[in-house]
């Protein structure tokens, strides 16, 4: 099942590269309405103040970079970016839209991806959600491994909210750790969705090697920073 669910996933954010960014700017099926979508963009600014607090880096790893929406934001505080995503599409985009010489580009998929250096921050936005729990412990290791001892840890993700996704998006339960996704062509798709809360993800972190706070941003973020001890 966890094969079949980490392959449906790749696939499905391959295909919905095109219209990834719809869901962060809340277009068209992620629009819902003025005072859901301005509560979406306010609490989008917490979290841009969050990561701007952790100061300046030289070194930064983007895990899951996607279409760039954060990578754009870490070139504000990282001299050097290296970003990484299982995407090809998802890269292109993103290499389009920052056409920096600053973030060097890696296509890897993360569950087959193995740290090769070290980096003063690794950040990575909505991903941590798609790791299945028994490969959580694995993929927290080797973000550790990619950190410099005393450096620095930011990660951003979903809280559980239906109005979080597309409108023609029926919310599974939360406690099953998986959700169907549809793209605007219709076609469906299972992905891995674990949905955590503050102090289930500090304890995670901290058990890693972390020392970590977590909070929300109101409704619909969670977040977490962290220093490798």
């Amino acid at each position: 099942m966890t094969d079949s669910l980490i392959e449906q996933q790749m696939e499905y954010y391959r295909a919905r590269a095109g219209e990834y960014d719809d869901w962060f700017y809340r277009r068209g099926r992620y629009d819902r309405g003025e005072d859901l979508n301005q509560q979406w963009f306010r609490e989008t600014a917490v979290i841009r103040r969050a990561l701007h607090q952790l100061g300046r880096f030289d070194s930064v790893l983007e895990l899951a970079s996607g279409t760039g929406i954060w990578t754009e934001e870490l070139l504000t505080i990282g001299q050097r970016i290296v970003a990484i995503d299982a995407s090809s599409e998802m890269l292109d985009i993103n290499r389009q839209r920052l056409r920096s010489t600053r973030v060097q580009y890696r296509q890897k998929d993360l569950f087959a991806w193995e740290p090769d250096g070290e980096f003063d921050l690794v950040f990575f936005a909505f991903w941590l959600s798609h790791v299945p729990p028994e490969l959580l412990d694995a993929f927290l290791d080797k973000v550790r491994r990619s950190i410099r001892a005393g450096g620095r840890l930011f990660v951003l993700d979903s809280l559980f909210d239906p109005t979080s996704t597309a409108t023609n998006h029926a919310l599974g339960e939360k406690e099953q750790n998986w959700q169907v996704r549809k793209l605007d062509d219709g076609r469906e798709f299972r992905v891995v969705k674990v949905f955590y809360e503050p102090a289930e993800l500090e304890q995670k972190l901290e058990r890693s090697g972390f020392d970590v706070s977590a909070g929300k941003s109101g409704r619909y973020f969670i977040h977490a920073t962290g220093t490798r001890r």
